[in-house]
């Protein structure tokens, strides 16, 4: 049989979209990752450890830089200068003599020319009080403080990524427990039909079923739409233009985990943000110091060098070098104020300071024991699991047989399914508080090291 023109069309065109939407899917292939994958890629995308980094270079350069105020410093002054002189030349005893020869006295001179000064001179701090030390251990100082900073962001870093990465993992097994909920009431809602056709059944149980699938239905397009937004994130943390795929699954270390004294002392001793402080602290002590040079002399030495002797005025030497002395005696600055504001800035960062690891003990205190809860409740939804499954089955037998209603399937399905999600986010807790506590003692770096000693593991 021939096919029509129109028909031939249509086909076309099927085939075309049909070509489109597999280039498409071909396109938008998911990208698998592994976490330590994953986290290797947020190395090189994220614009925030780039900047630190920028940040940690700029400081770098200026703690170089510092390293030179003991050098000499070498400038050369050239000045095109326009002139006159006059110079009165009394004879003295040579006056008598003078008159011989009709010269008065005094002689008088003046010159008024176009010169070039060239003079190449050279200092060389000796002693400073103080301030070119404290001035290069601040630099150091400020350099230490953007190595922390750099740390605190890659911190935060992998907080979020764990926070994306696993939660799409999540959500992932939550569409999986929806969908298998909705199968199953469907498998429910068929055998109450059948039954009911049979007059095994009422109708209220055929309605309820129903109803439960409806809710079943909405809840699975839900759980759809929470996975596409999970996936949107961690597409944007990654900066991936194809969603990404986790391969590393859900995970709970049942095995104890150290002490919370060792995360504690950790902490106190690394945490990027004490680390952060030590460094501000040391710079405010630093200024302490800076301040109070002003108040001392300095000492230094010097030289000097014409390059153009001939155009030397009178009072202009060829060459000198020496030591010099220079002491302020009354400075437009308040140096006792300048002096007490450092103090105070100093005192400031060291509060700062006690204060911050106090609360990181607390935080430490807190993040170890929602770690350990969420162990626990993982543990206990184990058994309940089991028990909601033989439940599951129990009640669809019964159904069949009269000796239980459509609700009671429906609960028990609901009920497994609900224990399932539970299940999935006791993981996700883990998984989540167990960052937490690493980020607070100041090693998310050791996140990777827990996830290979799960024994434990969730996949969808």
């Amino acid at each position: 049989m021939p096919i029509s023109p129109g028909r031939r069309l249509l086909v076309l065109l099927t085939l075309g979209s049909l070509t489109a939407f597999v280039s498409l899917g071909a396109q938008a292939q998911p990208l698998a990752l592994h976490f330590e994958e994953a986290q290797e890629r947020l190395l090189h995308v994220s614009d925030a450890l780039a900047s630190s980094r920028s940040q940690v270079e700029s400081r770098r350069q200026l703690a170089e830089a510092s390293r030179s105020l003991s050098y000499p410093d070498v400038s050369i002054d050239i000045r095109r200068l326009h002139f006159q002189k006059s110079l009165k030349l009394p004879l003295g005893s040579l006056e008598p003599v003078a008159e011989a020869f009709d010269i008065s006295s005094p002689l008088e001179f003046a010159e008024k020319d176009w010169r070039t000064r060239p003079i190449v001179t050279a200092t060389m701090p000796v002693w400073t009080g103080g301030q070119i030390s404290a001035a290069k251990a601040a630099a150091n100082a400020a350099a230490d403080e953007a190595d922390a900073l750099l740390a605190r962001a890659g911190q935060d870093e992998t907080v979020q990524l764990v926070e994306a990465y696993f939660g799409q993992q999540l959500a992932q097994q939550v569409v999986a427990v929806r969908l298998e909920v909705r199968n199953g009431l469907q498998e429910h809602y068929a055998h109450a039909r059948k039954l009911e056709q049979e007059g095994f059944a009422t109708r209220a149980q055929l309605l309820q079923a129903q109803v439960a699938l409806d809710n079943a239905e909405r809840e699975y397009a839900k759980a759809v739409n929470d996975l596409r937004g999970a996936q949107a994130v961690l597409a944007g943390l990654l900066r991936s233009d194809v969603p990404i795929q986790p391969l590393s699954p859900l995970f709970v270390v049942q095995a104890p985990l150290e002490p919370v004294e060792y995360f504690v002392e950790t902490a106190v001793r690394q945490h990027p943000g004490l680390e952060q402080l030590r460094a501000v602290g040391e710079q405010a002590r630093q200024k302490v110091l800076a301040e109070q040079a002003n108040w001392k002399p300095r000492v230094y030495l010097f030289g000097q060098y014409d390059l153009k002797r001939e155009d030397a005025l009178l009072t202009e030497s060829d060459w000198a070098f020496g030591v010099g002395v220079s002491y302020t005696l009354f400075s437009n600055t308040d140096r006792h104020r300048q002096v007490g504001a450092a103090r105070s800035q100093q005192l400031q960062v060291e509060h700062g300071l006690r204060d911050t690891a106090v609360k990181l003990e607390i935080g430490v205190a807190r993040a170890w024991l929602a770690v350990d809860s969420a162990r626990q409740q993982f543990t206990l939804l184990e058994s309940a699991l089991a028990s909601a499954e033989e439940n599951l089955r129990l009640q669809g037998l019964s159904f069949q047989e009269g000796q239980a209603t459509s609700l009671d399937v429906i609960d028990a399905r609901l009920q497994l399914g609900k224990t399932r999600t539970d299940r999935a986010l006791a993981a996700w807790e883990f998984d989540l508080a167990l960052i937490q506590l690493l980020d607070v003692s100041g090693q998310t770096n050791r996140y990777s090291d827990y996830l290979r000693q799960a024994d434990i593991v969730l996949s969808p």
